[in-house]
């Protein structure tokens, strides 16, 4: 009994000394003044408004969606062009370049920054990339302009400090602070993957015309590009999503090395994700990382080694657990470089090294290659190839079929109606025999699209009206 009066005495000696360390009250001035305003005043200068101006089509027949009478008013025009201004933010980061994002500056026809000290320049669109929703913008200037450090994105931990830096509902220059709700947050299902569904979330208030702007560190350095919001309101929810700085810069490098669109390394696979039936079937001890579904013969990946069946648990020792993921490392990779996969394959942990290497380009293509179609329209984003009779044999597709064969999707919120393996047999009446057949059609500029698709062994039809 006195043993354990004694522990109850010593219990209570401590507690008045502990519960000051949960609640606090400021005791010195230092205390009471602790503020984020040292880290706004290092990072607020670089952040910018970007005011674009677009024209886009205005209608103007009161009959334009009338079945009956727009048939007798479609050659006087329906629509004409009106100009439309958006409001966003970028980034000053060195050199004379600005990174935004890419729904601020889209189609624009004169761009203007204004800095936070009231300084105002013409911009330049220098690089424009859609899927991570990226642009990098060219300063018309050659004063010595503040810029913002790259922090390492992937060094951030849910928790962390973080603030937001913008302009939103155009009311000027706006810092508000928050931590990081969440990392690797990613678009989930399917096969088909990009770089532009993998985000930092905040819950930093952020609002339209956040758009493009910046979210830092402690240190003042830039994590991430705020590019959206979840909301039923328009306002904030506190559900914010910012492109992670590591994808920033590597997009900001190509930009300064004088690219006028990001190049990303192509894997020529499909996957999917591993839940727990398929967990299970593994023998894994939980769902983890992509189960490879297939791979083109000329996927730098089956070269390696890797193969339909295996489960890709990590790139360069990152952990691989979504399509939006995988999208995201490779995109952080250097053309060239070789670099390490970690693959479960037949129940064993092995190490594949895959090099990274660009989809070909059009002209390459023709010679037998694969080529990514970069005009706008249902194409846009398509990987393919000819459908060679060696290729067609090794994929078990009938003999004598002709077309082109899809490879992947670079983009698929655009291409979301093809999949990969669909052979492009027609397109607009015209028989696709080849690659060159296919690059020549789609070069026409046409509001109307019909496309054939040969698919396990039926039919699609496909139509877009633009």
């Amino acid at each position: 009994m006195r043993r354990i009066a004694q522990s109850l005495t010593l219990v209570l000696a401590l507690l008045p000394a502990a519960l000051p360390a949960q609640n606090r009250v400021p005791d010195s001035l230092a205390d009471i003044q602790m503020s984020f305003a040292p880290v706004v005043a290092a990072a607020a200068p670089s952040v910018v408004n970007i005011y674009a101006t677009r024209l886009v089509a205005e209608r103007v027949s009161p009959f334009f969606d009338d079945e009956f009478f727009s048939q007798f008013f479609r050659d006087f025009g329906t629509t004409r062009p009106r100009e439309q201004n958006s409001l966003g933010s970028g980034v000053i980061v060195g050199d004379g370049l600005v990174v935004s994002n890419f729904h601020v500056v889209e189609n624009a026809t004169d761009i203007r920054i204004v800095l936070a000290d009231r300084r105002e320049f013409d911009g330049e669109l220098v690089l424009a990339d859609e899927e991570a929703d990226l642009a990098v913008i060219r300063l018309d200037s050659d004063e010595d302009l503040p810029a913002l450090d790259f922090a390492d994105s992937d060094a951030l931990e849910v928790g962390d400090l973080v603030l937001a830096i913008g302009n939103p509902f155009g009311v000027g220059q706006t810092v508000s602070s928050g931590i990081v709700s969440g990392l690797a947050r990613t678009g989930r299902g399917g096969g088909a993957f990009n770089a532009g569904g993998y985000f930092i979330q905040t819950d930093a208030p952020i609002n339209p015309g956040n758009s493009g702007g910046a979210l830092v560190d402690m240190s003042g350095r830039l994590v991430g590009i705020n590019t959206q919001i979840v909301t039923r309101s328009g306002g904030s929810n506190g559900i914010g999503f910012a492109i992670p700085a590591n994808l920033v810069e590597r997009v900001v490098a190509q930009a300064a090395d004088g690219a006028a669109s990001f190049t990303r390394p192509w894997a020529g696979i499909e996957v999917q994700l591993v839940d727990s039936d398929i967990s299970d079937a593994l023998g894994l001890d939980r769902p983890k990382g992509l189960l490879v579904r297939s791979l083109s013969s000329a996927s730098p990946f089956e070269e390696a080694g890797i193969r339909a069946g295996d489960v890709i648990l990590a790139i360069d020792g990152y952990d691989i657990n979504a399509p939006a993921e995988l999208g995201f490392r490779l995109s952080l990779q250097e053309i060239g470089d070789v670099v390490p996969v970690t693959i479960l394959s037949d129940g064993e942990t092995e190490l594949a090294w895959v090099e990274m290497r660009a989809p070909s380009s059009a002209s390459e293509g023709l010679g037998g290659a694969p080529i990514t179609v970069s005009q706008s329209g249902p194409f846009q984003g398509l990987v393919v190839q000819d459908l060679t009779p060696a290729l067609a044999s090794q994929l078990g597709l009938r003999e004598g079929m002709q077309g082109v064969i899809v490879l992947g999707m670079n983009n698929p919120g655009r291409a979301r109606n093809f999949q990969m393996g669909d052979v492009i047999s027609e397109v607009n009446g015209v028989s696709i025999r080849s690659l060159a057949d296919f690059v020549e059609v789609i070069e026409d500029d046409r509001r109307t699209w019909k496309v054939v698709i040969e698919r396990r062994g039926g039919r699609v039809f496909l139509t877009w009206r633009g």
